[in-house]
């Protein structure tokens, strides 16, 4: 079954792409959520209407969280954590505590969009990635202190 997707699917395609997915796949998941709707001319004609609007209200959201990016990459957020012997952490800093930490700064960013290339084990400054968008990403700094 041909379908126009409206929103971007992973492994599926981007929005207002045409794809051809199963009938059980369109007709149980992607219709009934709203993601996508049968490609025949009606659809078709109405897409191509919306895609204009659907296009600008992405450039506007992508612009609002690049300014949010540009925001983040100044915050240095503060974790305190118990500390033994030559400054190493009972336990490590999670991506758990950095969302806490930057929920308190006024930034709402999910744990699972914070990237942490090896555990932070050990009190110092570290730069973490934090992927707002799948085209955009910041580096916020994090101070880890002794309590």
């Amino acid at each position: 079954m041909k379908i126009i997707l409206k929103d971007d699917i992973k492994n599926l395609g981007q929005m207002g792409e045409i794809v051809n997915v199963s009938d059980g796949y369109a007709r149980n998941y992607l219709i009934p959520k709203k993601l996508a709707v049968e490609a025949n001319t009606k659809n078709l004609k109405e897409f191509e209407h919306n895609k204009k609007i659907i296009m600008n209200k992405a450039a506007k959201i992508k612009e609002t969280l690049k300014e949010t990016a540009d925001k983040l990459s100044k915050v240095t957020v503060t974790i305190k954590s118990r500390a033994g012997e030559e400054d190493k952490l009972f336990g490590s800093v999670t991506t758990m505590d950095i969302a806490e930490a930057l929920k308190q700064e006024g930034f709402e960013i999910d744990k699972k969009k914070i990237l942490i290339e090896e555990p932070i084990k050990r009190l110092g400054t570290y730069s973490v990635n934090v992927k707002i968008h799948p085209d955009i990403s910041s580096q916020v700094k994090i101070q880890v202190i002794s309590e």
